[in-house]
């Protein structure tokens, strides 16, 4: 899968803009705060229909315009397709190849990318939801039905919650076995998608640890929770929990068990990563998971996704640059940096230079 071309109009501190990407390595370089990052940030969100950065859709808009609109032109193992988002301060348009797109959800997949940027610290640094929103986002670029029952779980579990913090006992206890049954069955898909999605993920990320530390470093990842059987068998055993907790759920006002709890486990060299990793080992863990989730989806696709490295290279030591630069072959990367010629160390490049939001 590759981009060939990207338009921007109005999106973040560009007016317009088209940038035109090789199929490998493609390097925006500048200074910092020029629009590096929002270019790529531009090309994550026709992947995804979201921004990694922004609450409001009314922060992707440049300054004092009404609108913004990302296009772009991708070539897939199917063929060449067109990709537009318009966004506007309460709403967003999505078209694929002129058509307008009436759910996010079938927006997903046509793009692919896998997306690092120092934020991505968050993953190993900081608390479980930032490991499910990396599951989630992964998973569902490859599967519509997981964002799908991704969507319902979320809308059920506040209906659950907002029962729960009801102070008449008895209403409560007689209606929330109706809410246990469809809250289990999209958790049920959830889980089995995510464990699933877990035993590729874990030999992949710890074979490319080792590859970028030259074997010093050992990664391992752990999931917080197993549950065996098919989907009904699940189900059934979220429904029991469910039940179990009752007593429970009732006295902290929101659903204690189910998927949005789930967490996974990452260690370096035997500890906790989150507690004892340094700041480059940290660096290094969740690079090797991002780079784990480009080969899921070059197995779950049948190709290569995008690979968006954003300012990745400044806290990497020089074996590591050398050992990225080395294992993005034969992709095609976004890699933006304040010094290419330091960086690259030779490798052939298509170089664009940014300055205040425009190609220079």
């Amino acid at each position: 899968m590759v981009i060939k071309k990207l338009s921007l109009h109005n999106f973040r501190n560009y007016g317009d803009e088209l940038f035109t990407f090789s199929e490998g390595l493609n390097v925006l370089n500048g200074r910092n705060a020029q629009g590096k990052t929002n270019c790529a940030e531009a090309i994550f969100y026709l992947c995804t229909g979201s921004s990694l950065r922004i609450k409001h859709q009314k922060q992707l808009i440049r300054h004092g315009a009404e609108s913004a609109a990302v296009k772009a032109c991708v070539e897939s193992k199917f063929g060449e397709i067109s990709l537009e988002a318009e966004i506007f301060e309460n709403g967003r348009e999505f078209r694929v190849n002129g058509n307008k797109v009436t759910r996010a959800v079938d927006f997903l997949g046509n793009m692919n990318s896998v997306f690092f940027s120092p934020g991505e610290l968050r993953l190993i640094q900081d608390g479980p939801d930032e490991r499910r929103r990396f599951l989630n986002l992964s998973i569902s670029q490859t599967s519509r039905p997981y964002a799908s029952a991704l969507n319902r779980y979320q809308k059920i579990l506040d209906q659950r919650n907002n029962l729960l913090k009801n102070r008449d006992v008895t209403l409560v206890l007689e209606t929330l076995p109706v809410w246990d049954e469809q809250f289990a069955l999209s958790a049920a898909r959830i889980v089995l998608k995510r464990q699933e999605y877990f035993a590729r993920l874990a030999p992949l990320a710890r074979e490319a640890h080792a590859y970028l530390t030259d074997g010093t470093e050992r990664l391992e990842l752990g999931w917080d929770k197993e549950y065996a059987g098919g989907e009904e068998d699940v189900k059934n055993k979220i429904v029991r929990e469910l039940e179990d907790a009752y007593e429970r759920d009732i006295r902290l006002g929101y659903t204690s068990v189910g998927p949005h709890r789930d967490d996974l486990k990452i260690s370096v060299n035997g500890a906790d990563a989150r507690g004892y990793a340094s700041q480059g080992q940290t660096r290094t863990a969740a690079l090797s998971l991002k780079l784990a989730e480009v080969e899921i989806f070059r197995t779950l696709s049948g190709e290569a996704p995008i690979l968006i490295l954003d300012d990745v290279m400044s806290e990497l030591d020089l074996p590591r640059r050398k050992k990225l630069v080395e294992r993005v072959k034969g992709l095609q990367c976004i890699l933006t940096c304040t010094h290419a010629e330091r960086l690259l160390y030779g490798a052939e490049c298509n170089k664009i230079k940014i300055s205040g939001g425009k190609i220079v």
